[in-house]
């Protein structure tokens, strides 16, 4: 089996900031592209960032120069750090990742973790 599971989330005051996390475990061979998307109320969920294996880097508009995205890979743990939050960041923010894994079959398959929630609020 395969588990992606965040931390970090909370409330946070606007243009405060938040680190997320999201540790990968289980039967992985490999990780390839790793990303975060966010829902909020009402809402579709969306991209907020994505990050290759080998460090290629896909911002959202609407957090680019706000956020940033990383991997360690010996780690398997993906994180993002949010500066200037604004409420219309409030969402619930999912790890999302392609996974080979070590049994069969291999795949690539897509995993989501289960969610955080990030409010942004005074």
């Amino acid at each position: 089996q395969v588990q992606l599971v965040e931390s970090g989330g909370g409330l946070v005051q606007p243009g405060g900031s938040l680190g997320l996390s999201c540790a990968a475990s289980g039967t992985i061979l490999e990780i390839y592209n790793m990303g975060w998307y966010r829902q909020a109320p009402g809402k579709q969920r969306e991209l907020v960032a994505t990050v290759t294996r080998d460090g290629t880097i896909d911002y959202a508009d609407s957090v680019k120069g706000r956020v940033t995205i990383s991997r360690d890979n010996a780690k398997s743990t993906l994180y993002l750090q949010m500066n200037s939050l604004k409420p219309e960041d409030t969402a619930v923010y999912y790890c999302n990742a392609y996974i080979l894994r070590t049994i069969l079959p291999r795949g690539p398959y897509e995993y989501w973790g289960q969610g955080t929630q990030v409010t942004i609020s005074s």
